[in-house]
């Protein structure tokens, strides 16, 4: 069982509360509670992760899964989890796991592990990167750190599937360990955010901004969700929010399932998710993708002429074209780490 780990980027106020900087929701902490991600804890003035070393899931997923298209394609990432999230989504599909202290009574789940023990079993399954998924990572920055640093060291990549609710004191650490990112950009409207999430947009896009201006590549997913986001104006402003920052960023545009808390409402038409992909490339984006969705839609094309670049059928590689990032057909250079 891992230990209670001192947590990282916190202050010690009045009265033994503490105030936690990992995140924009920036809890105030009193004795013996827990923040909003119900895994930091203040023990009598001292904040403490309760999941560092403790894993709860672990798999080998293709690179597209997270999804990560202009990042080693066709490569596979060795995934980890722990319990917890800052976030409370009405449509969560993983739930049970970034909900779970929330749902039985604050216990802690997980498997005890070791940093080194997760790189060599990323080495041995063949895995070129680690990813931080299925749970928010923000909220394990001081075991994900360890397991970043053991990562570099052994020539594996790093890559976070992230709310990107995290502070610039917190990306500080993580840019420099950190190679790509896929920040969920979930609606543009505070009013969506705090109804759906339990949080504010600003913090996120932030977020985007900073990171990719550190150098660190940077994808962005918006699920389109029926009647709360998917308004021509809403699509249209996120997408011109992810331009804003970078045209070269990939927009992953996905289709929404009833999970969780919003089983009653029905899955994204496909009309809607082409809807938003044209928006997207009107808003001046060069890469566009309709995830979730059998077809065309998650092919790269070449920003240049439009050539397909790479094929993919669900998360498989079918085909990839490219010649040192470059399009064959008339050399146009494809933004992405190939």
């Amino acid at each position: 069982m891992g230990k209670a780990k001192e947590a990282l980027l916190y202050m010690r106020e009045e009265n033994g509360t503490v105030r936690c900087r990992l995140c924009a929701h920036a809890c105030t902490i009193a004795p013996g509670a827990r923040g909003l991600c119900a895994v930091r804890e203040n023990d009598a003035g001292t904040l403490r992760s309760l999941v560092y070393g403790r894993v709860v899931s672990r798999a080998v997923d293709p690179i597209e899964k997270k999804p990560l298209f202009h990042y080693l394609p066709g490569s596979h990432a060795y995934s980890i989890a722990t319990v917890g999230c800052n976030f409370a989504c009405l449509n969560c599909q993983n739930h049970e796991i970034s909900q779970y202290p929330k749902l039985h009574q604050g216990r802690i789940a997980g498997e005890a592990a070791g940093a080194e023990e997760i790189v060599a079993a990323a080495a041995a399954s063949g895995c070129q990167t680690i990813a931080y998924t299925y749970t928010e990572p923000t909220i394990a920055l001081e075991f994900y750190l360890d397991v970043m640093r053991a990562a570099r060291s052994a020539g594996l990549g790093n890559v976070w599937v992230s709310n990107g609710y995290f502070r610039r004191e917190a990306d500080e650490q993580l840019v420099p360990l950190l190679d790509a990112i896929n920040i969920d950009l979930k609606g543009i409207s505070d009013e969506f955010s705090r109804r759906v999430v339990g949080a504010e947009v600003r913090p996120v896009l932030d977020s985007i901004a900073r990171v990719h201006a550190a150098g660190v590549w940077v994808e962005v997913t918006t699920l389109v969700i029926p009647g709360l986001n998917d308004s021509d104006d809403a699509l249209r402003q996120a997408a011109e929010a992810v331009a804003a920052v970078s045209p070269a960023i990939p927009w992953h545009v996905s289709r929404f399932f009833p999970a969780y808390r919003l089983l009653d409402v029905p899955p994204t038409p496909i009309a809607t998710l082409e809807r938003a992909a044209r928006l997207g490339r009107e808003a001046g984006l060069r890469y566009v993708y309709v995830g979730n969705v059998p077809g065309g839609g998650e092919d790269t094309r070449c920003p240049g002429c439009g050539a397909r670049l790479i094929s993919r059928l669900g998360y498989a590689v079918r085909e990839n074209r490219l010649r040192g990032g470059r399009c064959p057909d008339c050399g146009a250079t494809v933004d992405g780490v190939w």
